[in-house]
């Protein structure tokens, strides 16, 4: 009996082990948290993060690859690849300090690359010729919230911006 209780337990060890690492494993891939600026390259960039949601190509041959946590996830991440094909930067872009950079009169293309593609919803609104555009994130008390980005949709510029507490989940 305390053979059993005894293979029971190591092997019981052993999956907690092998859970323990793949928990992990996906908790690097979220973030990007195991790459390096300077050293990992744009197939080791992709490999962790996965598809990009969107890429531009910048004048100056960098890559700027927006990879997108929603609609569950609170983040997009925004990685700069240099045109030696290494990683430059990588950071989370949904935060209060990007949402303010949106100002009235910014193009989508240009929202989209500050923030990258809204992983909520977007709603168009005909009586005001409106489309929203809403992105799910963590405000800076680390609680659930929605910002929305308000275009002239005639124009395709921003009118206004809004946040408010997160009510619902988007699907």
């Amino acid at each position: 009996m305390n053979s059993l209780m005894s293979t029971l337990a190591t092997i019981r060890t052993g999956l907690a082990v092998i859970f323990a690492s793949l928990l992990l494993s996906a908790c690097a891939s979220y973030n990007g948290s195991g790459l390096k600026p300077g050293e990992s390259t744009l197939a080791e960039v992709e490999s962790m993060m996965g598809t990009a949601a969107m890429r531009w190509q910048n004048a100056d041959g960098s890559q700027q690859l927006a990879f997108t946590r929603g609609p569950a996830g609170f983040h997009t991440f925004m990685a700069v690849v240099g045109a030696d094909g290494r990683l430059q930067s990588i950071k989370n872009v949904l935060d209060t300090k990007n949402m303010t950079r949106i100002q009235a009169g910014m193009t989508q293309e240009q929202v989209l690359r500050i923030l990258g593609p809204t992983t909520c919803r977007t709603e168009y609104f005909a009586a005001r010729d409106e489309l929203v555009w809403d992105w799910r994130y963590l405000d800076d008390f680390r609680e659930s919230a929605h910002f929305f980005v308000l275009f002239d949709a005639t124009k395709g510029t921003v009118r206004s911006t809004m946040s408010t507490a997160a009510g619902e989940v988007c699907l």
